[in-house]
């Protein structure tokens, strides 16, 4: 099944802390996707951070146009949701935005992991967000 919009069968799914898999246009050939954490707005998009030194910031500048590949993890049924659509670069938030990621993909764990939390808020970071043009899924 295809649509344009996420449904709410498709943030189920993106609302856990499942590691996405980002593959942008313009890079070599075959893509290589990368692992991200991502959170999904209330506008019905999809926002993630990056090193601004990272190739793909270079390639989304170039090109916007990416894909994110999130699903379920071994041992649930298959079900995977495909975005795909035109990356912006949004300035501010950056910070919040990793510290919100943080809690949630360390979870109870982050309370101990304060000082790895304060090295990444004292980084640099851009931030991007995905526009979905396009949605897959697939539900078991």
């Amino acid at each position: 099944m295809s649509t344009d919009v996420l449904t709410p069968d498709d943030l189920v799914l993106l609302r856990r802390p499942l590691q996405g898999f980002l593959t942008v246009a313009g890079g070599p050939t075959p893509a290589q996707p990368r692992p991200v954490w991502f959170e999904t707005t209330p506008e019905g998009t999809i926002t993630l951070f990056t090193d601004p030194d990272a190739p793909k910031v270079r390639r989304l500048r170039r090109d916007p146009r990416a894909s994110l590949v999130v699903a379920a993890p071994v041992g649930e049924r298959e079900h995977w949701v495909s975005v795909t659509g035109s990356v912006t670069e949004e300035p501010g938030g950056e910070a919040d935005l990793v510290a919100r990621l943080f809690a949630r993909y360390w979870g109870p764990a982050a309370a101990d992991r304060a000082d790895e939390l304060a090295g990444m808020l004292d980084a640099e970071w851009v931030r991007f967000v995905l526009h979905p043009e396009r949605v897959r899924r697939f539900v078991n």
